[in-house]
């Protein structure tokens, strides 16, 4: 097979974990969130170049939103391939290759970032960073293989955060570089960039492996789709990291907008919400914990949709200060919410297994192989609603010069996340079994109903 393969991997044998697995996970774990904050980076690439586009590039705020969208969409659809990109190639060399591909976006944006290109070409290379969306996808999956299942929360948590921390990361470069150049060099972010990918493409060459027992299960995606369970959760992370991603993308850009703010005032806003975002994201996985993953999400999206209130409240008084209040709240409630979310997914189809009349370690595999491969498609639909909230910013600027109906219409949407997540897994229906697990499906910890704690 080439390369640095290991063919023993036996992650739920206590022996083996102690005396080998463990350091060896630890590392690709690393060196994993290095690639991976970086291909977020990229990703989130135009929500900073739009900074940097003064009259002279003629692109007007519609044209603006809609380059960022183009991103969006393209890295929500490339995490599907990349999921199972993992078992096929392996891990290092998958991690490898999709770093030194984030090269292509970010050669091409410092190729023609200069006003006098054609819309057109700017919209080909906003498309191209959306392969750094596709990272999160196959990072997640090969970190998901290293470690046993009483370590993944934590892993899959410090990746995913790590991960997640990518787009405020590139926002603070974008505010030093207007800071201190000003608004006419984005080609220093570029610049900064591209060896930085040269590092991470390096470091996961000399320091990751590849496991070759990681093989692409076929039939367990199969069941996936075939679930409703796999979509209905992929309607709340649309409400949860759609939302992320969106504002995180759109947040720099609604400040020029709609307040007025230069290049730099937005940039030096920008990022909080993101970081914010990102480092709140285990403690909603903590909450769902001791609290139950769909309480918590129940409860968060009735914070998001107060939040959004505060957001339409602020911009019909023209309050910039109210609105960064309940927009930095909404980028908060999107973070927890993450983590709540996809701290349901195993424990729904656990609960699944135990209803299909499994018990004990049948009922654990059958949960982790249809929540492992639930997860690829889930996010892949999440991002999409960073999508959607680009493109009803443009449609709302476009028509009203003002995005007070796009979160009109976002303040809907998480009422209706409200009333799914209440539906679906908290009014306790028959059909679940009075297990420990599937109390945890429902949003119920096991120790309010006498079990041991899952």
């Amino acid at each position: 097979m080439g390369g640095r393969w290991i063919e023993r991997w036996e992650p739920e044998d206590e022996t083996f974990w102690r005396e080998q697995g463990e350091g060896i996970a630890r590392r690709n774990l690393v060196f994993s969130v290095l690639s991976e904050h970086i291909g977020f980076s990229i990703w989130s690439l135009w929500s900073v170049m739009v900074l940097f586009m003064g009259p002279e590039y003629g692109v007007d705020p519609a044209g603006k939103f809609f380059l960022i969208a183009t991103g969006t969409l393209v890295g929500a659809l490339i995490r599907v391939p990349y999921t199972f990109a993992v078992a096929r190639f392996g891990g290092r060399n998958w991690t490898i290759f999709s770093a030194l591909f984030l090269m292509v976006p970010t050669a091409f944006a410092y190729t023609v970032m200069e006003p006098g290109t054609s819309y057109g070409t700017f919209l080909l290379v906003a498309a191209l960073t959306g392969v750094g969306g596709g990272n999160f996808a196959s990072s997640m999956t090969n970190i998901n293989a290293f470690f046993p299942l009483r370590k993944k929360g934590w892993a899959l948590g410090l990746n995913a955060g790590g991960g997640n921390i990518g787009v405020p990361v590139v926002q603070l470069v974008g505010l030093l570089v207007i800071g201190t150049a000003g608004a006419a060099h984005p080609r220093i972010v570029l610049g900064i960039y591209i060896p930085l990918i040269a590092v991470a493409a390096l470091c996961a060459a000399l320091f990751m492996d590849n496991l070759a027992p990681v093989k692409n299960d076929t039939g367990a995606a199969k069941d996936a789709v075939r679930s409703g369970h796999t979509w209905i959760m992929s309607f709340l992370y649309i409400g949860t990291f759609g939302s992320f991603i969106g504002y995180s993308f759109a947040f720099g850009l609604v400040l020029q907008t709609q307040f007025g703010r230069t290049p730099l005032q937005a940039a030096s806003l920008t990022f909080i919400g993101p970081l914010l975002g990102s480092l709140i994201r285990p403690l909603g996985g903590s909450l769902a914990d001791r609290h139950g993953g769909a309480r918590i999400t129940l409860w968060n999206f009735a914070g998001m949709a107060v939040a959004t209130g505060v957001v339409v409240y602020a911009s019909v008084i023209e309050s910039l200060t109210v609105f960064l209040v309940g927009f930095i709240a909404l980028f908060v409630l999107t973070g927890l919410g993450n983590g709540s979310t996809y701290k349901m997914i195993p424990a729904i189809f656990l609960a699944q297994g135990h209803r299909k009349g499994l018990s004990g370690e049948a009922a654990e595999a059958y949960g982790r192989r249809l929540s492992g491969a639930a997860m690829g498609l889930i996010g892949a639909v999440g991002a999409l609603g960073g999508l959607g909230i680009n493109l009803a910013f443009r449609q709302s600027f476009q028509t009203a010069g003002t995005g007070t109906a796009a979160f009109v219409a976002f303040l809907l949407f998480y009422g209706a996340c409200m009333v799914v997540t209440w539906a679906v897994y908290l009014r306790q229906p028959a059909v679940v079994p009075d297990t420990a697990e599937g109390a945890e499906a429902l949003g119920e910890p096991a120790s309010q109903r006498g079990y041991a704690e899952v």
